[in-house]
Order: structure tokens, then C-alpha cells, then sequence
């Protein structure tokens, strides 16, 4: 993995939020996927989520929660705190990086600018030390599904690659993100397959 990625452990997050603004609006929903790679194939293997409670002061945008069907009121739902959900997303992230002998994370999203945008303005606002992932480096799924299928929504990327999309499951990090970490590591096993010259680096 550190060969291929050049010491980076590709990692996909999908956040849902109260609204577009990560310093002012509700962080409320984190998923993350964390892939292997095997006989130089890369597949999802592992996932973390959780529900993230609103910190304090923060925006949350009914729209929004039209769109992702969340009730950050709801009684019965379980989240925990910023800093409570971020450790424990990143603590498997960082066991992953240093099992697969890479320096650092870097996170994989479509439209990855933005959920790296709401982790960073969470780990300023919680004050955690040891943020895994690159600071503002990031591989979109918007840029190469469009290369590969040319298509930038997701649910049509998804379906382009030849997987599976539920739509009434759609817009939950956690589904989300296993959609997007299916499509990447299919883009990326494609073009491997594509160019044995990759291969035989990655292998050899």
C-alpha cells in the first residue's frame, strides 16, 4: 500500500452535516472505509461510523436535514461527542497506517474538499493532536469517476462502474461511503489492470 499510494494510506470518509459551512454548521454523521490491498487488488475492508452530536452553537440548516433524513433531536439516537466520534474513527486509521507501513492517511471522498473541510474544523475545534490524515491533499472520486465513466454524481458513477446504488439508502455516511469506496477501488483496480507496468511497481 505504501509503494502504490507513495507512503499514503488512501482512507474513504463521507460526512453528513447540518449545512455547508464546516466552522459555523453540525458535523452530525462520520463514516470512514478503510481498504487492503492484495495480490494488487484494493478492496474496501473495513468501516468505522458513528452519529456525531452538534457542538455547541452550531448552525443546522433544515434543508439539510431534508436531504439526509437526520433528527439531531431524536431521543433514541446515539452519538457521540465531536471529539468522542473523532477518536474513534481515528484510532483504527491510525493502527492502519502504520500495519500498512505508510507515514500518513489521506482521505478519499467525492467531493472530498468537503468532508476533509468539516474533519479539519473538527479536529481545530476539539484540539486533537494527532489528525491522521494530510492536512489538504485528497483524491476525489468526482475527478476520476469522471475520467473513468464520465460521470460525477455518485449514484450515476456507482452505477456506470457496474455496482450496485440504493437510493432510498443514499445520502447516510456510512452508505455513502462504502458506495464511494467501492467506486474508488474499482477505478483504481481498473486502471491497474490497465497498465502492468503499475502492477509490477506495486508487486515488486
Amino acid at each position: 500500500m505504501a509503494r502504490r499510494f507513495r507512503g499514503f494510506l488512501p482512507v474513504v470518509v463521507d460526512v453528513e452535516t447540518g449545512g455547508f459551512n464546516p466552522q459555523t454548521d453540525a458535523l452530525l454523521e462520520i463514516a470512514a472505509v478503510i481498504p487492503s490491498l492484495n495480490n494488487g487488488k484494493l478492496k474496501p475492508e473495513n468501516t468505522f461510523s458513528t452519529h456525531v452530536e452538534a457542538f455547541e452553537g452550531a448552525n443546522i440548516d433544515p434543508k439539510s436535514l431534508e436531504v439526509n433524513g437526520i433528527n439531531p433531536y431524536s431521543p433514541l439516537r446515539i452519538a457521540r461527542s465531536e471529539h468522542d466520534a473523532l477518536n474513534y474513527i481515528f484510532t483504527p486509521i491510525r493502527q492502519a497506517v502504520k500495519a500498512h507501513g505508510c507515514t500518513r492517511a489521506i482521505l478519499v471522498g467525492h467531493n472530498a474538499f468537503f468532508d476533509l473541510s468539516f474533519v479539519n474544523a473538527a479536529v481545530e475545534r476539539t484540539g486533537i493532536k494527532r489528525n491522521p490524515f494530510h492536512p489538504f491533499s485528497n483524491f476525489d472520486t468526482v475527478t476520476l469517476s469522471g475520467l473513468a465513466y464520465g460521470q460525477t454524481v455518485l449514484a450515476k458513477a456507482v452505477q456506470a462502474a457496474g455496482l450496485s446504488w440504493d437510493a432510498n439508502e443514499a445520502h447516510s455516511a456510512l452508505y455513502d461511503a462504502e458506495r464511494t469506496a467501492e467506486l474508488f477501488c474499482t477505478v483504481i483496480n481498473r486502471w491497474d489492470s490497465l497498465n502492468p507496468d503499475m502492477q509490477l511497481r506495486v508487486s515488486g
